[in-house]
């Protein structure tokens, strides 16, 4: 299988109502199905903002590609993710509310498309357009495959903005059924160059950045996101954090908020397996290269796309509280950020 969605193991949050019953049942002692692991109960406040005025980014899923429970896993976190809901994690997306035009766009559009769309305002539609627009990072199946729910067998959308790279582009011209989303013009191809901004809305200022990462159909960027008052990276996916340009310890010391890939904790969750061919940089060595901004406590630093075998999914907690005491987190579906 591609990626990490052969691995073993995972699970995690959702939306406000999830956010919701985590925080009720805490401060009530209860916990859900007889466990309450830490991650749902954050030591730093998953709501940074949100402001119907301005700009924001909500995280419509914080799991890799494959989500949590994961298909045919028997691990404790997607058993336990099967038992409960509440425990469930989304395939990876960020929706991008501009409050102030009444627009939304996603961030990738995986496989949860339907239910992540429910998370977006629906008084903002346009018609048979749920959506102001989508921004793609790359052809692995959580980040793109939710495009065929705009095509004629559901929403039979009406030119949906559509950003991408021109690989990507091309990518989905050639091949079906993303080339009859073209064809019919359900979506609308808008190319964007690595390094160069381009806007949303005038709240919204994204700008792509080339990142090596395996590219069997297409090359993968990640984005920094502009907004009134914050700027927010987002990058999910990358193989390792030697040769990027700008350095990743510049990159984030110049935004507010990173959301960083952080599918595997460390080797050791995945025994056995050759890391070279899933490759992603563990979370223990991007937190050791962060360390000193972290501390410094500037930028809120997030860990997301989270693999199902995740060791900070644990239900003891200990790693993530670890983790925390070092100033960085991890993501939860429905977690908003103000841009």
């Amino acid at each position: 299988m591609a990626d990490d969605q052969a691995e073993r193991p995972a699970g995690a949050g959702k939306l406000s109502r999830r956010r919701f019953l985590a925080a009720t049942g805490a401060a009530a002692g209860i916990s859900l199905l007889g466990m309450k692991p830490a991650y749902l109960s954050p030591a730093l406040p998953s709501v940074t903002g949100r402001s119907a005025a301005g700009a924001e980014a909500l995280v419509l899923g914080s799991s890799q590609d494959g989500g949590v429970p994961h298909a045919g896993c028997p691990c404790a976190h997607c058993e336990a993710a099967r038992r409960n809901p509440e425990l469930g994690r989304r395939s990876p997306g960020l929706g991008l509310l501009d409050h102030a035009e009444r627009k939304a766009f996603m961030i990738d559009a995986g496989p949860d498309f339907p239910r992540q769309l429910d998370d977006l305002p629906s008084e903002w539609r346009d018609g048979r357009n749920p959506l102001a627009g989508v921004v793609l990072s790359h052809a692995h199946i959580g980040h793109y495959a939710g495009l065929v729910h705009l095509g004629r067998e559901v929403l039979g959308t009406l030119k949906v903005p559509v950003w991408c790279s021109e690989r990507m582009a091309a990518f989905l011209r050639d091949n079906g059924p993303w080339s009859q989303l073209v064809g019919l013009g359900n979506i609308e191809l808008n190319v964007f160059e690595p390094r160069r901004k381009f806007k949303l809305t005038d709240n919204l200022v994204i700008e792509p950045i080339a990142v090596p990462h395996r590219a069997e159909y297409t090359d993968t960027h990640f984005f920094v996101v502009e907004g009134p008052e914050h700027r927010l990276l987002y990058l999910t996916d990358i193989d390792r954090w030697e040769g990027l340009e700008p350095p990743i310890e510049a990159l984030v010391a110049g935004v507010d908020i990173a959301l960083l890939d952080g599918t595997f904790y460390s080797a050791e969750e995945l025994p056995g397996r050759d890391m070279s061919k899933i490759p992603h940089p563990p979370v223990v060595e991007t937190a050791a290269r962060l360390a000193d901004i972290a501390a410094a406590g500037r930028t809120r630093i997030v860990f997301t796309h989270l693999n199902h075998s995740n060791l900070l999914l644990d239900a003891d907690g200990e790693k993530l509280r670890a983790l925390r005491d070092k100033g960085f987190d991890i993501a939860h579906d429905g977690q908003s950020f103000e841009l």
